[in-house]
């Protein structure tokens, strides 16, 4: 990184800046847990949240996860893991993307089940559900009796207000990020992307003022002047991400006007040219790199090491589908980078 010298100049701490070789091959699994948490906290100290998307992840034990902890009448319990893991979770990482949101609206009782988990200062991103942000409903069983056909409700603040923010209002300090995710539109949902841009404009200007709203879109030709230009005016950020139809997050990055707002959102989903499901089909059940993405991991170093130098706020998600294993992943980036000239204290 051209900056990082420059950087570390100028910062007057005493640094360890983790900047240490390459190690050599890991064994399956393996991850030095104490320092990896040591790292992430000191980031987020910063204001820089590295997190995973979801986190309900067996094949993470023996690396984020004790499995002993899950264990009922002498064997894993699935049930227990999935209910109680997210405490765990926390005790390394303090933030993380939840897809729940996206498939049904959240009720009060789950959202506390999730809160009374997590500490003070931990974060939630929630991905908004879908009944806000398509327009078609695709005909896929998961939909139901709607398969098929057009929402009259895309794009409703009202229902938005109603059915999304009102069930997080009591957990709002613990909600940093609200993330509108909108698949793919087709020609005949929007001739012209700036009949979006111009639709999108109108949500946003109707929404309650107080949260932190981010936008991820899937239509590659409408990363232009316009659409961005749109979301700085509302201080939404644009969501860079890596996915099967879209540009690579460092592409995304070179499109000049593409930060829009204060802060910075990134998720890293998918290697580009690769769908979900191959991905799930080779990397499942998400034990270990098996695809590096040198891409990705170069652009969120880039995007670390600017949070830092610029003191802004910084979300960055990995996603196990990106190259097997969402943790390991994580390490790697903060390896590469040798991020902010910040101490880390050797575990004792």
């Amino acid at each position: 990184m051209k900056h990082l010298a420059q950087t570390c100049l100028i910062a007057d701490e005493s640094l360890d800046l983790f900047q240490t070789p390459e190690p050599p091959p890991r064994s399956f699994g393996s991850l030095d847990l104490a320092r990896y948490r040591q790292q992430l906290a000191q980031l987020a100290d910063h204001g820089i949240y590295i997190g995973t998307s979801s986190w309900k992840y067996p094949g993470w034990c023996g690396m984020i996860y004790d499995e002993q902890r899950y264990f009922t009448r002498g064997k894993f319990s699935e049930a227990k893991f999935d209910k109680t893991c997210l405490a765990e979770y926390t005790e390394t990482y303090s933030t993380v993307c939840v897809d729940a949101g996206y498939y049904q609206f959240p009720k009060a009782d789950y959202l506390a089940g999730l809160c009374d988990q997590v500490p003070e200062g931990f974060k939630f991103a929630f991905k908004v559900t879908d009944d806000i942000t398509i327009k078609k409903f695709p005909n896929i069983p998961r939909v139901g009796a709607k398969a098929g056909t057009v929402n009259p409700n895309f794009l409703n603040p009202e229902m938005f207000r109603r059915l999304f923010l009102q069930p997080c209002e009591a957990f709002h300090s613990k909600i940093g990020r609200l993330i509108f995710e909108f698949s793919t539109f087709h020609q005949h949902e929007f001739e012209h992307g700036r009949d979006f841009v111009t639709a999108l404009d109108q949500f946003l200007t109707a929404l309650p003022k107080g949260w932190n709203y981010d936008v991820e879109i899937r239509n590659k030709t409408w990363l232009v002047p316009e659409y961005f230009a749109m979301l700085r005016s509302h201080g939404v950020a644009h969501v860079y991400n890596n996915w099967t139809r879209m540009p690579s997050v460092g592409e995304q990055l070179t499109i000049e006007g593409s930060e829009t707002a204060d802060f910075n959102v990134s998720r890293f989903l998918l290697k580009p040219g690769r769908t979900y499901e191959a991905s799930v089909e080779q990397f499942s059940p998400y034990k270990e790199i098996q695809d590096r993405v040198d891409e990705a991991r170069t652009a969120a170093a880039k995007l670390l090491e600017s949070s830092f130098e610029k003191k802004r706020l910084c979300y960055i998600y990995i996603n196990n589908r990106l190259e097997g294993c969402a943790p390991l992943t994580a390490e790697a980036i903060m390896r590469l980078t040798a991020i902010a000239c910040i101490k880390i204290v050797p575990a004792e």
